[in-house]
């Protein structure tokens, strides 16, 4: 199987169950994005062939994620109790078969409920895919594996070029056709993975004897009553900190990069293929640059202090909101341009910091809903911020008016990551007490 592809062999392995999984999880999460953005790249020849309003079609994000909030919360749930590979590879496979139906829908409301389907879909993979990398690699890993896994949330760029190029070719409905393919194949990878023991790495980080441990006894993991799991979740002080973070952070990024190729399109009068290829473009390469230096910054500075890793997070994604409200004023695409690839590589400082935390501060029995609570208020941030986009656009007549209304609450989510600094240290002790006293 392909979790059984092991590193060579030595003390503490940075990755004992192998690098397919991650592999793997890296594949589900792109494909994933990349789908998610095709209807940006392809929104204005789909709103020429159908005629619809800019509030209209904010709308279409908005209701996904609304549909997508009442999901994620049962998603973390099933996570904590059923085999977390198998969630993923059924999910997969689903939502390639609602992507093929959104090129072969009959009507605009036919095309809308399908891409709600689909926006409700694609939540159900993110709890268990968050906790399963937690069981595959240990403490020292995580920040790199999640920043890799967390960073395809941004590469979905590829989806906004592919579907420009592929629009002007072959006509909108080839975008959504062509992806259903990889989707159907990658599910197809999930139902190979193994799934890992849960919480066996958290003992071994915390001195405990695990089952693979001389004289250590078989542990029976019995998930928490939904309540208590909910309740032991809201008081991790660093997870709420996160959340609320992220929901202020995604609330603009969503609102704004769902729009970022219709307002090249029309600020810089560009065809639709440059404007997506302009918006994958530099979003791709400033999400990696952020990535690679979110990582070395975390690392840095969490040997200096505990909870580094928040501090390079929240000042990262402030710094980048204000770079972005700069590179707005720009009158020239190349200026506009390099502002936005800088704004993109400081806020992706946050992408390994941010989710490494969470897995450290949230017990292995509990984590597919310590992901999935993040998620829901990520996923409520993302409900409003396309439409909101859209609402002031018809109202200003400027999507550059309506992105820098959108930068305020960006540049506010700095605030909760930073503040999450002083509470790390003792939540994540707490995780290894728990799965010390478990399984000594």
């Amino acid at each position: 199987m392909l979790g059984e592809l092991r590193a060579p062999a030595k003390a503490k392995p940075a990755a004992p169950h192998g690098w397919a999984p991650f592999v793997v999880l890296f594949l589900v999460g792109l494909v994933d994005r990349i789908e998610h953005q095709l209807m940006s790249g392809a929104l204005p020849l789909i709103q020429a062939d159908w005629g619809f309003s800019d509030t209209a079609a904010g709308s279409i994000a908005t209701a996904g994620a609304v549909a997508s909030v009442l999901v994620v919360l049962p998603a973390g749930y099933l996570t904590d109790r059923y085999p977390r590979t198998r969630i993923i590879g059924v999910v997969v496979m689903c939502w390639a078969l609602v992507t093929l139906g959104s090129g072969l829908a009959t009507g605009f409301a036919v095309f809308y409920a399908l891409r709600v389907l689909l926006s409700a879909a694609q939540e159900l993979d993110n709890p268990a895919a968050g906790s399963l990398i937690a069981d595959y690699y240990p403490v020292r890993t995580r920040p790199k594996i999640y920043g890799w896994t967390r960073v395809t949330e941004y590469l979905g760029g590829f989806g906004a070029v592919l579907a420009g190029l592929i629009g002007e070719a072959f006509g909108w409905r080839a975008v959504f056709l062509f992806m259903a393919v990889p989707g159907l194949l990658i599910g197809l990878l999930c139902w190979w993975l193994r799934e890992p023991a849960r919480g066996a790495l958290d003992a071994e980080e915390a001195g405990a004897p695990t089952r693979d441990s001389p004289g250590a006894a078989p542990t029976v993991r019995v998930p928490l009553r939904f309540g208590r799991q909910l309740r032991r979740v809201l008081t991790t002080p660093t997870l709420v900190l996160v959340a609320a973070g992220v929901c202020l952070l995604t609330f603009g990024l969503q609102g704004i990069f769902f729009w970022m190729p219709s307002m090249i399109y029309r600020t810089f009068d560009t065809g639709a293929g440059v404007a997506g290829t302009v918006t994958g473009t530099v979003t791709i390469s400033g999400v990696l640059l952020g990535t690679l230096l979110g990582s070395w910054l975390g690392r840095r500075a969490d040997a200096a202090f505990r909870g580094g890793r928040m501090a390079v997070a929240g000042t990262g994604v402030t710094a980048g909101a204000l770079v972005l409200m700069f590179a707005l004023s720009q009158q020239a695409l190349p200026a506009f341009a390099a502002g936005l690839l800088v704004a993109v590589m400081l806020m992706s400082t946050a992408i390994p910091n941010n989710f490494a935390s969470i897995a450290d501060v949230v017990g292995a029995e509990s984590r597919g809903l310590g992901f999935a609570f993040p998620q829901l208020l990520l996923t409520a941030g993302a409900a409003f911020g396309p439409m909101a986009t859209g609402a002031v656009s018809d109202y200003s007549g400027s999507l550059v008016t309506a992105f820098l209304v959108l930068t305020v609450p960006m540049a506010l989510a700095g605030l909760p990551l930073i503040a999450a600094r002083w509470t790390f240290g003792r939540d994540a002790q707490r995780v290894l007490d728990d799965a010390r006293s478990r399984e000594g």
